[in-house]
């Protein structure tokens, strides 16, 4: 867990308080704050989830490739080539 997902729960918390605060005193706009709180706290919770996945799946390949390309420069080098020469054709419409 990061801290913007230990921020959006927070922010999400808050909201809800503020949200029941507002409809228990009969404060429209405490209410919409409230809202508006939550929904900010709930994208904020999803950043960080996303963050939390990139960080544990891509991160092992990222460092395979490191040492991959450390262990076996050449290899490596031919093997960009390829992808290169790949990827501009791919976009030349080839």
């Amino acid at each position: 867990m990061n801290t913007d997902t230990l921020s959006g729960a927070a922010t999400d918390v808050s909201g809800k308080v503020k949200e029941t605060l507002g409809g228990a005193i009969g404060d429209k706009s405490l209410q919409s704050e409230g809202a508006a709180d939550q929904l900010t706290g709930t994208v904020q919770k999803t950043v960080g989830q996303a963050k939390d996945v990139v960080e544990e799946n891509i991160r092992p390949l990222v460092d395979y490739v490191r040492q991959f390309s450390k262990e076996r420069p050449f290899t490596a080098a031919a093997v960009a080539g390829v992808l290169g020469i790949a990827l501009i054709n791919t976009l030349r419409g080839k």
